[in-house]
């Protein structure tokens, strides 16, 4: 990151950043103090008007927090990545992670609320609530929008940085969006004496099964198991292509049909990785309830 000055004096906290500079500027600032990223256009109106409120407050916490714009029309790859569907978009990083944000714009008192909390690091401001946030979180995750679900998630753990439902809902959504090392250096981040937490135990299943998918994708898989019903290794492999796709519904399908045909069939595998699957998808899960109830008829029958 270039640094200017502002009457020779000190650092200007603002920049322009870039796809090429964002580790530099955003990631590895971040170990060191709070840093914003702005997502902005130059056709974008509300971003006339957030951006100038943005470096106006920054500059007024005196070194304590940095803002970076990055212009999306020519920086698409990280804006991507964080699910940016609309702008202005607001992240803010703290430890090689995005902690808080916001969509669009939003009132000047909002900005400096945003700011301040940020830059003094109080993260427990008047009307903050992790289990709101958690809420939110996982009404945008039913809606579909990745983004605000993270957006929730980062807020909760503004306020309380080991939340392990924050934690293990942040690497989800990452796992959705495709970014299995971020969901692993999240997950990694999970203290000790959390990690038996079911919630982060799920997302630790989740990652397993995207990692262990088999080579080809489903389809191909698919048209093997079709041609040769009996083949409970291509079904097996279905199954985990499944999972490793997030159609966890489909890999229980496949996997009981395993058990029904044979129920110790390799050791009991199929029974071993739907017991995964409901892991993954959730103890509370229409898919393990109904999973399980499926599992229970073809066991006691």
């Amino acid at each position: 990151m270039t640094a200017t000055y502002l009457d020779g004096a000190a650092p200007d906290p603002v920049s322009a950043g870039s796809d090429a500079s964002f580790m530099a500027d955003v990631i590895q600032a971040s170990q060191r103090q709070p840093v914003i990223v702005d997502f902005w256009a130059p056709w974008c109106g509300p971003c006339r008007q957030l951006t100038p409120a943005l470096e106006k407050h920054v500059r007024a916490a005196g070194g304590r927090v940095r803002l970076v714009k990055i212009n999306i029309d020519e920086n698409p790859q990280f804006a991507g990545r964080m699910g940016v569907q609309s702008i202005p978009a607001v992240f803010a990083f703290k430890g090689g992670r995005p902690v808080d944000g916001f969509m669009g714009a939003v009132p000047e008192s909002q900005i400096k609320q945003f700011i301040e909390r940020l830059a003094g690091g109080a993260g427990n401001g008047a009307g903050e609530d992790v289990a709101a946030h958690l809420a939110e979180a996982q009404e945008s995750l039913a809606l579909g929008d990745a983004a605000g679900a993270a957006q929730s998630y980062a807020m909760a753990l503004q306020i309380e940085p080991e939340n392990p439902k924050a934690l293990a809902g942040l690497a989800r959504v990452y796992l959705a969006m495709g970014e299995r090392d971020q969901a692993r250096e999240i997950l990694a981040s999970v203290p000790e004496d959390k990690r038996n937490d079911a919630d982060v135990q799920g997302a630790i299943a989740a990652l397993e099964l995207t990692q262990n998918g088999a080579s080809g994708g489903s389809r191909a898989l698919r048209a093997k198991v079709q041609a040769a019903p009996q083949d409970h290794a291509a079904r097996f492999d279905l199954a985990g292509a499944l999972a490793a796709e997030g159609d966890l519904k489909g890999a229980v399908d496949e996997l009981l049909t395993i058990i029904q045909a044979k129920r110790d069939w390799n050791e009991d595998a199929a029974r071993k990785q739907l017991l995964k699957i409901f892991d993954a998808a959730g103890p509370a899960s229409e898919i393990a309830k109904q999973g399980r109830r499926r599992l229970s008829a073809i066991l006691f029958s």
